[in-house]
């Protein structure tokens, strides 16, 4: 009896030894009981099999972040890039939701960067949505290691008005239980979309000014010469951009003399490079004189849209500006500033266009003189 006494007392010592060790340990989340699981389909055609709705999240990669804070998701984010906590004026969505940055860092972040698995690990979210950094197989390697759904989004081609990321906006309502504000969301930028087309479908081209965007910034700022095809502001207003005559599409590096040949009755210069753009002005005036639009004061100022991928707020809010400018009478009834506050608010639930005008200079005529 008494050795029977013994190995019972020596047990239940062992239990209770092993149950404070334990309480030492790491601290994990349980998975909670009852949460519905559904199989969803991602942007990169993968089968994935998430909680529904998703408690914890994270977003890595250029823009996811950006879509889950359209989605009013903001609130469930348990962990950010570290690209997230610097230089959020280029960047509205950490404007309006400057908490993230207190979140703990799952990751360098960056274009070029790799997820961070043991990060990622251990703010234990519920899923991992990702844009950009991973492919199919990448997307795979990283669930399986991790033990967590990876969800890939897209901003496709055209990122502004792209069906890819409207299926991306729904299908980060619909795992967080969001659809709702999803629809909304994606409805006000199909809205947008048409109303800016419908205000100048009916103009002739030959009715139309000829335009040109410069100092477009491309991994970096650039002078004039740095510009784009098929520019979306320009596009969105169906306003006609000189440099679509090359038949190029996307980023393009002109030499100096084609703007001169081209000489567009209107130029834009964007914000992000202005400052080159001066600095050229003043080591050769006699080119910028020869430009009609600089003679006739005819410069005007964009806020940068891209950066971590684009800006869809700020871009919006190009288009309209553009289009005030571009065709006046057709875009009376706005005024720029108060429709980017719309804008800003509408998406991100704040007016923004005073902090980033503050930023870079805001929807404005330029005097290239002037710093």
């Amino acid at each position: 009896m008494a050795i029977l006494k013994k190995l019972f007392y020596l047990s239940l010592t062992l239990l209770l030894v092993l149950l404070l060790l334990a309480g030492c340990g790491p601290k994990t989340l349980a998975p909670e009981a009852g949460v519905p699981k559904t199989k969803i389909t991602d942007l990169a055609g993968r089968t994935v099999e998430v909680p529904i709705p998703a408690k914890r999240v994270v977003a890595i990669g250029p823009g996811a972040l950006r879509l889950v804070c359209y989605v009013n998701g903001a609130g469930k984010v348990v962990g950010v890039e570290n690209l997230e906590k610097q230089k959020s004026a280029a960047r509205p969505y950490i404007l309006a939701h400057p908490e993230l940055q207190d979140q703990p860092v799952i990751g360098q972040g960056g274009p070029d960067s790799t997820p961070d698995a043991e990060k990622l690990i251990s703010v234990q979210p519920d899923v991992i949505f990702v844009a950009y950094l991973v492919d199919r197989s990448r997307a795979d390697e990283l669930q399986a290691r991790t033990k967590i759904p990876v969800v890939v989004l897209s901003y496709g081609q055209l990122a502004t008005f792209d069906e890819d990321v409207y299926e991306s906006l729904q299908l980060i309502g619909r795992i967080t239980g969001n659809e709702g504000r999803a629809g909304e969301v994606v409805k006000f930028l199909k809205d947008c979309q048409q109303d800016l087309k419908g205000r100048t479908k009916n103009i002739p081209t030959d009715k139309k000014p000829r335009v040109y965007v410069g100092a477009l910034g491309m991994k970096g700022a650039h002078g004039i010469e740095s510009t784009q095809a098929g520019y979306p502001p320009f596009s969105a207003v169906n306003a006609r951009n000189v440099v679509d005559e090359t038949g190029k599409t996307g980023s393009v590096m002109i030499d100096k003399e084609k703007l001169l040949a081209w000489d567009p009755d209107i130029i834009f210069i964007d914000e992000g490079g202005l400052n080159l753009v001066r600095e050229d002005y003043r080591k050769n005036p006699q080119f910028y004189h020869s430009l009609t639009a600089c003679r006739q004061g005819r410069v005007y100022g964009q806020i940068p849209y891209n950066n971590y991928t684009t800006n869809i707020d700020t871009a919006l809010a190009d288009a309209y500006y553009a289009g005030k400018v571009i065709f006046p009478e057709s875009f009376r009834d706005i005024d720029p500033a108060q429709k980017a506050d719309a804008i800003y608010q509408f998406l991100l639930g704040r007016p923004l266009y005073a902090q980033v005008a503050g930023a870079y200079g805001g929807f404005k005529k330029l005097d290239l003189l002037k710093p």
